[in-house]
């Protein structure tokens, strides 16, 4: 053996062992974290003009409350636990001014507006009970309140057509439970096994007929399980509660597995003698077996996450955001949601206002609860069902996450904290690019990331994901995605006519979905006109070639001079371009605007021979431009789901054949989509396929498209060193991006104060 092998062999291990070391350590060393700045900018010291849009904060609302509970000379008992005997104040909300003084305020340098409030009050404790609505300021120490209903709804609005108290149901589960049951132990306990407990109701909506109705049926349901929403029981009872005294209620009808019944009493009487046919379900687990939403599958690796390595490039102050080129206000209606004011691009306003409206489902069934049902949310309340949001699930685990506040039938204001998340992504996909290998040989593309505004409401069984979203290319888009629980009845008969079967006893009921939005664009200026581009073949001969013809698309244009022009019922063919024009031109001598592009997969309207059509009136169109006017500042109300028979506000009304042109427009836009409930809607219905909106796009707005303007631009030809990263920054990312993010620890408080 040669003698110098053994130092051959030690040295080559120390050697071995020196390099391992070094990776491990190089490997255990924690790469350094990623920048960070201030995403939420303090508010301390800073006065900015969107305030005037801003919702209103804990202590406003408080002095809200103290001064109506002061002023009005008559008691107010908290909403909570008021009867419907009793004078309270069901909500608080802002009162936002009126677009003149605003724009005096914000462009002419005139005089702040008020600060002003909202408050609708019912009063039942009267001889005439009504429900009033008072304007009440200046802000934060109110002085003032004048009643504006008159003046909003032409007249008082009577008490029928309040929206119903959380307290109502309450009373209305204690009628059901303690009265209406009563009258039928044997079947309850032998059918239902129930024991007080282990049953849940879900109202329908609108109550009854005709105007002054209040009878709402309401669906059984298995309680204490999770997606009660899809275990029906085959039991719904029609309750008469029309009458402020609660002792006064009755049972009108009651419905079980396909008969009807006089009331309990006679269905008692039925199963006692068996004359019923019974079908009994199987009582579900706590957990709700097929409904429960827990995963079936272990944990496994971690889905991907986005971050921001140099820190977050959007910022937020107040109620104010910037992002590149972007400046815009948010707010939160208690009833209508999500809202963006004063939104600008490049300094430029291009819109004044854009907010969800109403969220409408009808729906249908051979059961009487679903086949009477046409949800119109913003009278539950859009905004106030808000929920909080789960950190990288709802919204990337590392965007920013605002609190809201309200004030919705109680005293005190209530907050949900991080119910609106705001975050940069990146969608994955270039926003343009090409790569060029004719002639020259280059590479130019801009990755497409842009700012999302989201909120999330959980209506009863319906979760709807809004969201505002910003582009670079100076694009701007509404969408809402719908998801949560499919509603459902009871499985009998001829139940496969009206959706399909989706578990033993549960029929998932078809039903429609309209969402409608308020745009008020305000394109170069506040005057605008309504222009449609479109398409036509032409057939020509050939100049060259005089025997031959060719077909030839043209551009065809036209003024819609009237509302009635510019209004596009829900299934007709609307111009495939349609934009407001400014009266300034643009570069190339065309007139400068914003197009509105939607999508939507919406069902058929409701007949308009329906009784109860013209509350709904806004979801015949897809689209309507209209005069803006103070006196229409939305396209519904909240008394118009429990009285759409004499609607309180008429959206066909708005649509007059008035003059468009160069006026101050707004466009109502309504999308949608029929949803016919199927097997995957179980455990619950994915966002996937359930996306509709709007898309509101520059259209000779700009001399070449904003975007090239941006920071994230990317170019290199063939001659460049394009792994340089002053060429190229995408080169550059394995420094620039090589740390950790600093993701904050999880938090959730949707369960606290419930």
């Amino acid at each position: 053996m040669n003698p110098k092998l053994p130092y051959v062999l030690l040295v080559g291990a120390a050697v071995i062992i020196f390099i391992l070391s070094c990776m491990l350590l190089s490997r255990g060393r924690r790469s350094p974290s990623c920048e960070s700045q201030p995403r939420i900018m303090e508010k301390m010291g800073f006065r900015s003009q969107s305030l005037v849009f801003a919702d209103l904060t804990p202590e406003e609302m408080v002095q809200v409350v103290r001064y109506l509970q002061g002023n009005l000379g008559v008691q107010l008992v908290d909403a909570s636990r008021a009867k419907p005997s009793d004078n309270c104040i069901a909500s608080v909300d802002v009162q936002v001014p009126a677009k003149a003084e605003v724009l005096r305020f914000l462009d002419g340098g005139g005089a702040r507006p008020p600060r002003e409030a909202l408050a609708v009050l019912y009063f039942g404790n009267q001889p005439d009970p009504n429900v009033t609505e008072y304007v009440v300021g200046p802000l934060p120490t109110p002085a003032y309140h004048r009643d504006v209903t008159v003046q909003k709804y032409g007249g008082k609005v009577p008490y029928h057509r309040r929206p119903m108290l959380g307290s109502e149901y309450e009373q209305v589960g204690a009628f059901l439970e303690t009265v209406a049951f009563a009258a039928a132990p044997t079947f309850l306990k032998e059918v239902f096994e129930y024991d007080g407990t282990n049953v849940a109701f879900q109202t329908t909506a609108p109550h009854g007929f005709q105007s002054g109705d209040r009878k709402s049926w309401f669906i059984v349901f298995q309680n204490n399980v999770s997606g009660f929403f899809v275990h029906p029981v085959g039991l719904e009872v029609l309750v008469d509660h029309s009458s402020l005294d609660i002792s006064r209620w009755t049972v009108n009808r009651v419905f079980y597995n396909g008969q009807y019944y006089r009331d309990m009493v006679q269905l008692e009487s039925a199963y006692v003698q068996g004359r019923i046919s019974v079908e009994k379900v199987r009582k579900a687990p706590r957990d709700g077996d097929f409904s429960s939403m827990k995963p079936r599958a272990p944990s496994a690796a971690l889905f991907p996450l986005q971050y921001e390595p140099q820190g977050p490039r959007y910022s937020i102050r107040n109620n104010h955001v910037l992002f590149q080129a972007w400046s815009f206000a948010f707010g939160m209606s208690v009833n209508t949601g999500l809202r963006l004011f004063d939104i600008r691009h490049k300094g430029e306003r291009v819109a004044y206002e854009i907010g969800i409206q109403e969220a409408l489902s009808v729906y249908g069934s051979n059961c009487p609860g679903g086949m009477s049902t046409r949800y119109m949310d913003g009278s539950f309340g859009i905004g106030r069902y808000t929920s909080p949001l789960v950190r990288g699930v709802d919204c990337p685990y590392s965007a920013t996450y605002v609190d809201t506040h309200s004030l919705f039938e109680t005293l005190s204001p209530s907050k949900r904290k991080a119910s609106l998340c705001i975050f940069e992504q990146n969608l994955g996909s270039p926003l343009r690019r090409h790569y060029s290998n004719l002639q020259s040989l280059y590479y130019g593309g801009l990755v497409n990331s842009a700012l999302v505004v989201r909120s999330i409401a959980t209506v009863g069984n319906h979760d709807y994901v809004w969201d505002f979203i910003f582009y670079q290319n100076g694009a701007i888009e509404g969408k809402v995605q719908a998801t949560g629980y499919t509603s459902s009845s009871f499985l009998h008969g001829d139940g496969l006519r009206y959706g399909n079967r989706v578990w033993e006893h549960t029929l998932g009921t078809i039903r429609t979905h309209s969402i409608n939005y308020k745009v008020d664009l305000d394109v170069g200026g506040v005057k605008n006109s309504l222009v449609a581009h479109d398409m036509a073949f032409e057939m020509v001969r050939a100049p060259w070639s005089p025997e031959q013809q060719i077909e030839r698309p043209r551009l065809t244009k036209k003024v819609l001079d009237t509302e009635d022009q510019a209004a596009f019922r829900l299934q007709s063919k609307m111009p495939r371009y349609i934009y407001f024009a400014a009266n300034s031109k643009n570069k190339w001598g065309h007139q400068r605007g914003y197009r509105i592009q939607i999508t939507s997969f919406a069902g058929d309207h409701v007949p308009e021979a329906s009784s109860m059509e013209r509350a709904i009136s806004w979801a015949r169109y897809q689209l309507a431009v209209t005069r803006r006017k103070e006196e229409e500042p939305t396209s519904t109300s909240i008394y118009n789901q429990n009285d759409p028979w004499t609607p309180t506000v008429t959206f066909a009304n708005f649509i007059n054949n008035e003059t468009i042109t160069n006026e101050d427009l707004v466009a109502w836009i309504t999308t949608g989509f029929l949803h016919i409930p199927h097997s995957e809607d179980i455990p619950n219905t994915v966002t996937v396929g359930n996306s509709v909106g709007f898309l509101l796009r520059p259209y000779n707005y700009y001399d070449l498209d904003p975007s090239i303007y941006s920071h994230d631009g990317v170019f290199f030809t063939s001659e460049q060193d394009f792994t340089a990263c002053e060429i190229n920054p995408i080169a550059c990312l394995p420094k620039t991006a090589s740390c950790l993010p600093n993701f904050p620890p999880f938090t959730y408080d949707g369960f606290q104060n419930m």
